[in-house]
């Protein structure tokens, strides 16, 4: 069994930054593929970024590209997106996944954090 927990979300000013984490405990965190998604009410679920086990690939939705940036310490356990020039559009719930394939379909990963709340405004 694989745990999943995020942190770092937040209200913030339109053109501002946050941090997200996402703390995995329970098996090998350097064996899945760990992806980031979001969630905006009334919407579905959508694929944000992506990278390997190594941290040495990464994938992003384009609406993210050249904002958020994904990694991984693989020595914390510990997954991360950095995200800067928020605008209001990104305000959703962030979950964190765990997958065995570098992939933006949510239903190839395994395994779901709870969320945490990212709220900007203009």
């Amino acid at each position: 069994q694989v745990q999943l927990v995020e942190s770092g979300g937040g209200l913030v000013q339109a053109g501002g930054s946050l941090r997200l984490s996402c703390a995995v405990s329970g098996r090998t965190f350097s064996s899945y593929v760990m992806g980031w998604f979001r969630q905006a009410p009334g919407k579905e679920r959508e694929f944000v970024a992506v990278i390997n086990r190594s941290g040495g690939s990464t994938m992003y939705a384009d609406s993210v590209k050249g904002r958020f940036t994904i990694s991984r310490d693989n020595a914390k356990n510990t997954l991360y997106l950095q995200m800067n020039s928020l605008e209001p559009d990104d305000t959703a719930v962030y979950y964190c996944a765990a997958s065995n394939r570098i992939t933006r379909r949510r239903s190839d990963y395994d395994y779901w954090g709870r969320g945490t709340q990212v709220t900007v405004s203009s």
